[in-house]
């Protein structure tokens, strides 16, 4: 069995993961770089392979 504390932990490193790869499109560095970020989408392009590989759409 899994350790509840693991569980704890992980479980929203997990969630927060998952938001960054699957639907992020600027969201998380628009608190420091403004609109700039929703149009580079900085994390959107450093995981875009990853995107694909794992069945989410991005273009």
């Amino acid at each position: 069995t899994v350790p509840r504390v693991a569980l704890v932990i992980l479980l929203p490193i997990f969630i927060v993961g998952f938001f960054v790869v699957g639907f992020d499109q600027g969201h998380i560095f628009s608190i420091i770089y403004g609109e700039s970020s929703f149009i580079d989408q900085f994390l959107h392009e450093l995981t875009h392979d990853m995107r694909h590989a794992t069945g989410f759409p991005c273009h």
